[in-house]
């Protein structure tokens, strides 16, 4: 047995964590198509998160697609378009994402 314990020490300690590659946006995010859209539903709808009740402040509120593009959603059509914060966002992205690793689609816009 000693030779297992001294090998477990030659070959040392995973990393804590493995950092996770920065996002990249796509480029249909930077398209005046998309971004005269987003300005058009912030000032048609307010530029305040959706989701009902939610507390937080406008200053990071991020247009979301509903159904996402790459699960077949409209890319410029407004009505699958919600503005959500930063907490909402993230909540319903791990949702869709979640849901498309167990080959389901992920249609629901305010279910988180």
């Amino acid at each position: 047995m000693g030779k297992l314990k001294a090998l477990g020490s030659r070959l040392g300690g995973m990393p804590a964590k493995v950092k996770a590659a920065p996002k990249v946006a796509e480029g249909f995010y930077s398209s005046p198509e998309w971004r005269g859209l987003v300005a058009d539903i912030k000032r048609e709808r307010g530029a305040r998160c959706e989701r009902p009740g939610c507390p937080t402040p406008t200053h990071r509120i991020i247009a979301d697609h509903i159904v996402e593009r790459k699960d077949g959603g409209a890319n410029l059509d407004a009505s699958n378009v919600e503005l959500l914060c930063f907490t909402h966002h993230q909540q319903k992205t791990a949702a869709a994402r979640a849901a498309r690793a167990q080959g389901r689609t992920w249609g629901g816009g305010s279910k988180v």
